[in-house]
């Protein structure tokens, strides 16, 4: 395997690292807020707070070691994506500060961030509106809304806002990281044998599913009308989004039989995994179509050596970190039901 194949695929697993921890996180946050909004607060709250404790402040790793990867492996992503994320990636630093200050103050400075609803809002919506901002840059990828003129880069962010494929993965974006923190949350209610909270996420859970599903198809169908090569590519692997479903459909069905909830979570990380990496690989050569390869626009190899083995070395510190983090905390049985709390 090239240094160019090894870098992109160690840049994806941090990105799908991301996308599973993170979207727990937003996906736990939108439901802390609606839970106050709809009277549940007090069954699911309590849950939902023993899972951020000991997690917020590592969530962003990934997303660090990725933004920071792609600039190192393929340098003209920074020049051509630097104006077009200007924006979204502007929005997405400020709600993350303002996610940041919500745990900072909640968690070491007492309960009246958590009562506020002003606060419980910000910390609410910021869970949705991250994801979507981050879902340009897949949107972007895919060409059309950068255009090279001479030694400039224009983007085209009418054409983004007017187009359907972009909204269909901001829709996408949205009901996916609900789905992913209810499967989750699901999971993690029932280790805390809290019956009351359990009825209510699992509901959530089998909400979530449909429009997961249904969205994902209509990005699938959209990706045809805008970049048909990349959904030529995505037909050759299409076995990896058959599998992708067939996960979805498992877990769902554990789910509605309660039962096997720590698996219906893993196969809903093997259905995003099975549909990133199939994603991820009909993209390729591609990092930004029709500009940026991952042949043409890689670093040089020594620096590439480098950085492969810091971002091995690297994920294989991160990995277990996460593991011993979950043991001491997530799934220690007393932790999880309660019975040991945090320092505030």
């Amino acid at each position: 395997m090239s240094y160019e194949l090894i870098g992109i695929t160690v840049l994806w697993t941090f990105l799908y690292g991301y996308l599973i921890v993170a979207s727990i996180d937003f996906g736990a946050g939108f439901f802390g807020y609606y839970s106050a909004v709809t009277g549940h607060k007090h069954l699911v709250q309590g849950i939902i707070e023993r899972y951020l404790s000991p997690v917020w402040e590592v969530t962003n790793v990934f997303l660090i070691f990725f933004i920071v990867g792609i600039v190192g492996f393929f340098p003209d992503t920074a020049y051509y994506y630097g104006t077009a994320l200007l924006v979204p990636g502007s929005i997405a630093i400020v709600l993350l500060a303002i996610r940041g200050s919500y745990y900072a103050f909640s968690h070491y400075g007492g309960s009246g961030t958590k009562d506020n609803a002003l606060y419980l809002l910000l910390y609410g919506a910021s869970g949705l509106f991250i994801p979507a901002s981050l879902s340009t840059v897949l949107t972007i990828s895919e060409g059309g809304y950068i255009v090279k003129s001479g030694d400039q880069v224009v983007f085209l962010v009418d054409r983004l806002f007017r187009s359907p494929y972009s909204w269909s993965v901001v829709l996408l974006a949205l009901v996916s990281v609900l789905y992913i923190s209810a499967m989750f949350l699901t999971y993690y209610t029932d280790r805390a044998r809290d019956s009351a909270a359990l009825d209510v996420v699992r509901i959530y859970a089998l909400g979530w599913s449909i429009p997961t599903i249904l969205c994902s198809l209509l990005v699938f169908f959209a990706i045809d009308k805008h970049n048909p090569v990349h959904f030529a590519a995505m037909i050759d692997l299409s076995w990896m989004f058959a599998l992708s479903l067939l996960c979805f459909l498992i877990a769902v069905w554990n789910v509605w039989r309660r039962r096997r909830y720590g698996l219906a979570f893993i196969m809903v990380m093997l259905q995003f995994g099975f549909a990133f990496y199939g994603y991820g690989a009909a993209h390729l050569p591609y990092i930004l179509y029709p500009y940026v390869t991952i042949h043409q626009n890689f670093t040089s190899p020594t620096m590439a050596l480098a950085l492969i083995i810091a971002f091995v070395l690297g994920l294989l510190l991160l990995i277990p970190s996460l593991w011993l983090l979950m043991k001491l905390f997530l799934f220690d049985a007393a932790y999880v039901q309660g019975k040991v709390q945090t320092r505030k």
